[in-house]
């Protein structure tokens, strides 16, 4: 597997630069998302996505 990229010549450092980047940041989330409690991914999971507003008032004037 060594021989070919041997081969190519220049920009063979960023290649392998690369694929070891890719490999080290999947397996570290990977480890990170298995490592996760079970009541941790609950309580995230029932949080609002946006907040809701306190009061109805339609913006009339801008402060500007």
């Amino acid at each position: 597997m060594i021989q070919w990229i041997d081969k190519l010549g220049g920009l063979e450092a960023f290649g392998i630069f690369s694929l070891c980047l890719f490999v080290a940041v999947f397996t570290a989330s990977m480890v990170l998302a298995f490592c996760l409690k079970k009541p941790f991914l609950k309580n995230m999971g029932a949080l609002p996505l946006e907040d809701e507003p306190a009061e109805t008032e339609s913006p009339k004037s801008h402060p500007l």
